[in-house]
This record gives C-alpha cells, structure tokens and sequence, in this order.
C-alpha cells in the first residue's frame, strides 16, 4: 500500500468505502478522519498525477458517487491533484483548515452543482434580452449562481448553479423549459457535480 493519498474532497463525520477507481486506478475509495471532518482519499504512487482526461473523469466520478450513494451528502471538493505525504499529513492540514471546512459544509449543507452553458446555433443571433431572462429564469430556481468564462465566441451564457440536491428534478425543468423557448439556442446542461464554483478554501499539498 502506497504511503501517499490523493485526497477528493471533505464531509461531515463519516466513514465509508466505495468500490471505485479512482485517480490512477486507486481503490478502495476510503476515509480519514480527524474530530467531525472526513476526508475522502485513495492510495497512490505519485505526488504529481498526471491531468489526464481519464484521471480528471475518475476524480469528479468519486465524488459524485459520494454525494448519490447517501442520497445528497454534502462534500467540501478538492481540486484535482491534490496529494498528501501520509495520513499524518492530511490530518494536520484538517486541524489547521478545521473552522473553514466547517463553515464551507454549512454553506453548501445538501447542495450540488449543476452546470448550464448556451450556445448560439451557426448563423443566429441572440440579444442580451434573451440572455438575461434565461439567466433570470434559472437563477429563480437555484439558491446560489457564478458567472463562469464565455470562452468561444458562440458562448452567450456559462453559468454553475448551486441547488439543493433534492430540488434537482425541479431545476431540470426549467432547463428543459428554456429549451422549448428558445429552438435555436442550444442548451448544454451538466451535473451533478461537487460544488467546486460555490466553497473557497485555498489549501496547498503538503509534500
């Protein structure tokens, strides 16, 4: 057993194990606790895991299996790559972190992220109108919303929307509803997803 671990994200007092691969192929997907925090690790070879595509799908996988496989348990994600020396290691970042992890779980208590990008269809056009009630109209059905990057020019709206994870269906209507409107739009919708846009805890590996 590697003494390294990739570490997913934190949850409240919690113990389990997940029958998944994770980054690098690690598994059993387990805990380590410190006091109410735990964190959600797998063994690993390496302190720098390559970013690949299949390493970045494993380590959202994880965590989504987290949140669906206790109906909507609220997780605190890491970013990808984050590794730590040892068990020791990591619980010592969760003793120093302790009142910002806690404070990041009240904020997103029973909450996921779902991801709506709007893309013009070739040769449309689309006024800020249209926008703006697009975004009025899903944001009425979310309790949080960030404005992400419009990174291609046919991109007129990119946002995350933090719901709560029972609400899901509901907000799945509205997009659908959106998408009955708006024929020559194309909606692209993503989720659930661990809710990376919403928690702010600047924490580095400790190597």
């Amino acid at each position: 057993m590697s003494e390294h671990l990739y570490t997913y994200g934190v949850v409240d007092d919690d113990e389990f194990e997940l029958a998944i691969e994770g980054v690098d192929g690690g598994t059993p997907i387990r805990t380590v606790s410190y006091r109410s925090l735990t964190a959600i690790v797998s063994d690993i070879d390496t302190l720098e895991p390559e970013r690949s595509d299949e390493n970045v799908r494993r380590h959202d996988d994880v965590l989504r299996e987290v949140i669906e496989s206790a109906d909507g348990r609220t997780v605190v994600p890491m970013q990808f790559g984050m590794v730590f020396k040892s068990g020791r290691t990591l619980k010592s970042v969760l003793r120093s972190g302790r009142r910002a992890f806690r404070k990041a779980l009240l904020d997103v208590d029973g909450m996921v992220e779902l991801g709506v990008k709007i893309v013009v269809d070739e040769g449309a056009t689309v006024d800020d109108d249209t926008v703006a009630d697009i975004a009025e109209r899903l944001a009425a059905a979310a309790e949080r919303d960030v404005e992400n990057d419009l990174f291609s020019d046919r991109l007129c709206m990119n946002r995350s929307y933090l719901v709560a994870y029972d609400d899901q269906e509901a907000f799945s209507e509205a997009v659908q509803a959106v998408r009955d409107d708006y024929e020559d739009l194309t909606v692209q919708y993503s989720g659930p997803w661990a809710p990376y846009n919403f928690v702010d805890i600047q924490i580095g590996a400790a190597q």
